[in-house]
């Protein structure tokens, strides 16, 4: 039987990854701010991290902040890991993070950097956005009578199950270095994605596409994003509005 470490195990990714991993019969330690016995802030670090780490073979890094802070994780993490020779460092990151100058891409993208580094060994899965995500910026921007949305601009949502899936058999292999990336079914432009979103609803906005600027957006709005390559997953945008989340 494998141990394995699951950070971040009780956020939307992180809670369906160790049910996949208890459902293949491994022990699943989740690691997160405040779940009991391995509540752990990992951007400070302290014994608690050993404690959880001891005896683990496997650590599935699921754990991330857009308020900042990951690299400084990572670097707990990954010293406390050395430290219990841990055999394989499983990494979530986002696909374009080494094309988008988006601040929180590029934390993502130092933090791949950490890991290949680690002197462990290795597993770093891309992914596009999760249908959750577009659902909260959307419900988020659908507040105000009027939708304003960046123009030009493409999304490629993915099933986050189906991310779970992977990450779970990643884990479970050896190491395998930067595998493909994994993009949702159907490369789709924001405003289509926000009328189906609305409709779902049963909302009226009024929907206005706004052109930005700097060089971020240049990057989305070029698709820097996107894995058009790599459309493997199935379940499409309008199926997760359909279960009424």
């Amino acid at each position: 039987m494998t141990t394995i470490l699951v950070t971040g195990g009780t956020g939307t990714l992180g809670r369906l990854v160790s049910e996949r991993l208890r459902a293949g019969g491994n022990e699943v330690r989740v690691l997160s701010r405040h779940a009991q016995p391995y509540a752990v802030d990992l951007r400070k670090g302290g014994p608690g991290l050993d404690v959880a780490m001891a005896g683990v073979d496997t650590i599935v890094h699921c754990a991330t902040s857009q308020g900042g802070g990951d690299e400084e994780a990572a670097r707990h993490l990954i010293a406390a890991a050395r430290t219990a020779g841990v055999r394989h460092l499983v990494y979530i990151s986002i696909v374009g993070v080494d094309q988008v100058p988006f601040g929180y891409y590029k934390s993502k993208l130092a933090v791949e950097k950490l890991v290949e580094e680690a002197g462990l060994g290795w597993t770093v899965l891309r992914a596009t956005q999760f249908h959750d995500l577009v659902v909260r910026v959307l419900g988020a921007m659908s507040r105000l009578p009027v939708v304003l949305l960046p123009a030009r601009v493409k999304d490629q949502p993915v099933e986050v199950a189906e991310v779970a899936d992977r990450l779970a058999e990643l884990a479970l292999a050896a190491p395998a270095g930067r595998v493909a990336d994994m993009g949702g079914p159907e490369i789709r432009t924001f405003d289509s994605l926000a009328r189906a979103y609305l409709e779902a609803k049963g909302r009226r906005r009024l929907v206005l596409r706004v052109p930005l600027w700097g060089k971020a957006y240049k990057a989305f709005r070029s698709g820097g994003h996107l894995a058009p390559e790599h459309a493997v997953g199935k379940g499409t945008f309008e199926e997760f509005l359909g279960r009424g989340v």
